[in-house]
């Protein structure tokens, strides 16, 4: 998995607090306007690379933070990869 993935959120201030910690372990990342085709919400959402998808995966279970989900993107639009229910500790 190679390509960009995105995470949505449901509030501004989990998505800030996210940027915040995603940042601080030094991964690249970038906020990205959340796609119409996803329901969420919250206006903002972070696009990292996919081979980091562990690292971003132990950083929301650690910290606790509150995600709408996790998306991948495909020819027909963005795909739900995890919803933000699961927990991977």
């Amino acid at each position: 998995m190679e390509d960009e993935l995105l995470i949505a959120f449901d509030s501004t201030q989990q998505a800030l607090r996210a940027e915040m910690l995603l940042e601080y372990a030094e991964l690249e990342i970038d906020i990205f306007p959340t796609p119409k085709e996803i329901t969420a919400g919250c206006a903002i959402s972070i696009q990292f690379e996919g081979e980091r998808l562990s690292e971003v995966r132990h950083i929301i279970a650690d910290q606790k933070i509150e995600i709408r989900g996790i998306f991948g993107k495909n020819n027909e639009g963005y795909v739900l990869i995890e919803s933000g229910g699961e927990h991977h500790e």
